[in-house]
């Protein structure tokens, strides 16, 4: 740089630029920082020093520069401060609070100026290639790329996209899957990070959308938006399962995704290592959609318990090991498919269940009610299980059972009120002789039924259920009526409120 205003100097900004494939104004800026470092060298650190290089001669020029004070008793410093007046003199435009800049004149670079140049250059250079390689993955998250596989550190493998290092943890290779040196390979940007080293590009043949992907390149009307893919379920390199949905009832979604011949899934299939693939037509009504994922297997019946966000399947005997699976695989991947928990019953077995909770009901309303047989049976046979439900309905439902009047309905609830009423009397009696402290009690709001569940397993202060995680709370009181979310919430509560008790002792 001892020639400073050599036009050549473009022409290395355009040589570096083309290779690290960042703008030239990246580099020429990493120049003027390196120029300036040089300058503060010869001139002193203390001094404010600015370089320029003219973006069509590649002319330098190197400024000092001075902040405008008013007048000299406001300088603080007087290698970086100048008074209004004296500004003038070098910029007849200068203001007061503004900067105004000196030309030096050019420096002839020493080894070790030169040096210090060079390596601002280069790490300037470097950070620019980082920034440049982050902002263009950051965007690519979500996408297929292929790459070329480098090398394999201790079963992560290292792979070339886009002249960029990518890692394909081990973890989200496909298993059975292996790779050698110069192989090509598809995979999905799953995650782009920052660290000091440069961008950190993180692969996975794994993920669920890695799937749907390969679908979208494969399909046409997936990628046209005509056909949607609702959801993907995927034990990767044994068995998946897709739903896809259309709002035009002329296309069927599903032997589009296949293909003729099957050929568009068994191109897929063949990338994901021979990953057997069950594509299903989605709907909007869970019931259909779970006998659609259960698929081969036939449904014979399917009951729904929103609150417990749980279907229940009942099957014919010789479908039963058809509708779970090898291993439970197939009602594994239906579940996480449709998103509820499933429960898969042979029709014997459902059967059982129902006369035993029939009988367990009849049980319980001549128990609790004081009726004969024949009125619990008929209360049972209703669908009535609880004496709450006999409780709260409306008493026109209870007489219009074949059978019952008004009287016979009203003098029914009576009775359900009073058992109630018992009842939560010694449940809460139970609560007090247990030691439940009546902040929680007011904190959890729950029915005293659910309060003594929680308190026989060990629940009685805040403290307690500060300790407890989401899942163990949903163990001890399944149906709690609380949403996950509500539950998260009631616990973070208590946790906060415990922290606060530890910081005021």
């Amino acid at each position: 740089m001892s020639n400073i205003g050599n036009p050549e100097i473009l022409q290395i900004a355009d040589s570096v630029a083309r290779e690290k494939t960042i703008s030239k104004e990246s580099v020429l800026e990493a120049m003027e920082q390196a120029i300036q470092v040089a300058g503060r060298r010869k001139y002193g650190h203390k001094h404010n020093i600015k370089a320029e290089i003219h973006r069509k001669t590649g002319e330098i020029k190197l400024f000092r520069i001075y902040e405008i004070v008013d007048s000299i008793d406001d300088i603080e410093n007087i290698t970086t401060q100048i008074t209004l007046e004296d500004a003038l003199d070098k910029d007849p435009e200068a203001k007061l609070g503004e900067v105004v800049l000196e030309p030096l004149p050019p420096i002839d670079l020493g080894r070790v100026a030169a040096q210090a140049a060079k390596q601002v250059i280069v790490q300037r250079v470097r950070d620019f290639e980082r920034d440049r390689q982050y902002d263009d993955f950051k965007d690519r998250i979500g996408q297929i790329m292929n790459g070329v596989v480098k090398r394999n550190e201790y079963g992560n493998i290292i792979i070339d996209i886009a002249r960029d290092e990518a890692v394909l943890l081990k973890d989200y290779v496909i298993p059975g899957e292996s790779f050698r040196q110069n192989d090509r390979i598809r995979v999905y940007i799953k995650d782009v990070q920052k660290n000091s080293k440069g961008p950190q590009i993180f692969l996975s043949r794994t993920a669920d959308e890695f799937l749907a992907k390969l679908f979208e390149q494969e399909v046409p009307e997936i990628y046209d938006n005509i056909i949607e893919i609702k959801s993907v379920a995927r034990e990767p390199g044994s068995r998946a399962k897709m739903a896809v949905y259309c709002g035009d009832s002329s296309i069927d979604p599903v032997g589009s995704c296949v293909g003729i011949r099957g050929a568009r899934v068994q191109a897929v299939i063949n990338e994901l290592h021979g990953e057997k693939i069950d594509i299903i037509q989605w709907s909007s009504d869970p019931a259909t959609f779970v006998v659609n994922a259960l698929a081969p297997a036939e449904v014979a019946k399917v009951v729904i318990d929103e609150e417990m966000n749980r279907i229940e399947v009942v099957v014919p005997t010789e479908q039963l090991s058809l509708a779970i699976g090898k291993r439970g695989q197939n009602v594994r991947l239906a579940s996480k498919l449709v998103k509820w928990k499933i429960d898969v019953l042979t029709e014997e077995e459902e059967s059982k269940r129902r006369t035993e909770e029939f009988t367990s009901s009849t049980d319980l309303f001549m128990s609790g009610l004081d009726v004969e047989e024949v009125i619990a049976q008929l209360l049972a046979s209703e669908g009535f299980s609880k004496i709450e439900e006999i409780a709260y309905v409306s008493s026109n439902e209870l007489a219009s059972i074949e059978g019952f009047d008004e009287a016979l309905a009203e003098e029914l609830q009576v009775r359900a009120e009073k058992y109630l009423e018992n009842k939560n009397k010694e449940v809460n009696k139970r609560i007090k002789e247990l030691g439940v402290d009546k902040a929680l009690e007011k904190m959890l709001k729950v029915s005293p039924d659910k309060m003594l569940k929680l308190a026989e397993s060990g629940i009685k202060k805040i403290e307690d259920l500060a300790e407890l995680t989401v899942n163990e709370f949903s163990q001890i009181l399944p149906g709690s009526g609380l949403s996950r979310a509500n539950i998260e919430k009631i616990i973070d509560i208590a946790r906060l409120e415990e922290a606060g008790k530890n910081d005021s002792k």
